[in-house]
């Protein structure tokens, strides 16, 4: 299997937080290609700006879907190492405990939060009157991811090398904290973002409490996106053959139940994802 091959096999199977750290380096390396031929051609590389969230509201207006592609847009390698390990640490411990569905959602509402919290920061206070800003980077939505699951699990623990044994909460609170004191130090912008998408995860997740789950939407629009590219199979008829007697309709049924709790059990323990094509499509079958 060529590396290729594999990569497109593993999008397809994957969580959620395969596919958006490979979405995230893909961007990436489409930057860096892009960069070198604008380099060649002696001109500056637009591509991420148009990429990236712009503090102007004129300029965000012309280019509405930054909103999105920002968060997953990086330019340095230090940037995306950083934001990916956070991603892949945290995303982890939010599938232990959620699935991947919700994580995609708080993933990109997180982010769009970030934005939000941006672009109202740098057109309503002073000190940002004169600059013009670009937003650009996934640490917004890793803020969500982190505060997301700090909130729903505070107690879980973390254990750090050469460090020790902290509480995911205390985690969260120190990288929250952080944010806020380096608003007047460095990179206030992104800071400000940073508590954008830590606002959406504890939202996020007081109202999950509530029974309400505000990424819903999300996981539909996604869901729907997935059936409606999917390559249609063909159609194929199978004939299922008729119980002779009711000892053999019973002997059929208890069978197709335990394969039922089979089922059940390892969504339990692995998520729904982790399920085969012909295992969805029974638990789809059983439910109608």
């Amino acid at each position: 299997m060529d590396i290729f091959t594999d990569i497109k096999q593993t999008f397809k199977e994957g969580t959620s937080l395969t596919r958006l750290i490979y979405i995230n380096l893909g961007v990436f390396v489409f930057l860096m290609l892009t960069g070198v031929v604008f380099y060649l051609a002696a001109k500056p590389n637009p591509v991420a700006t148009w990429l990236s969230v712009p503090s102007d509201l004129n300029s965000l207006l012309r280019q509405p879907w930054s909103v999105i592609t920002y968060m997953f847009t990086h330019t340095g390698f230090l940037h995306i190492l950083f934001n990916l390990l956070g991603l892949y640490w945290f995303g982890k411990l939010f599938l232990y405990r959620l699935d991947s569905g919700k994580l995609l959602s708080v993933y990109l509402l997180g982010g769009i939060s970030g934005a939000l919290f941006y672009v109202v920061a740098y057109n309503i206070f002073p000190v940002f009157q004169q600059v013009e800003g670009l937003l650009l980077g996934a640490s917004a939505s890793v803020y969500a991811i982190l505060v997301a699951i700090a909130v729903y699990d505070p107690d879980m623990e973390l254990h750090l090398s050469f460090i020790g044994t902290f509480k995911l909460k205390y985690v969260a609170l120190f990288y929250v904290l952080l944010s806020v004191i380096s608003i007047s130090v460095s990179n206030p912008g992104g800071n400000i973002a940073h508590l954008g998408g830590a606002a959406w995860g504890w939202l996020f997740i007081w109202q999950l409490g509530k029974g309400r789950d505000l990424g819903t939407g999300v996981e539909k629009i996604f869901s729907w996106l997935t059936i409606a590219f999917k390559p249609k199979s063909k159609m194929k008829v199978s004939y299922k053959q008729t119980p002779r007697d009711d000892k053999e309709y019973n002997r059929m049924k208890n069978a197709e139940q335990e394969e039922i709790n089979r089922i059940l059990e390892k969504i339990a323990k692995s998520g729904y994802d982790s399920l085969t094509k012909s295992e969805k499509e029974l638990l789809f079958k059983q439910g109608n």
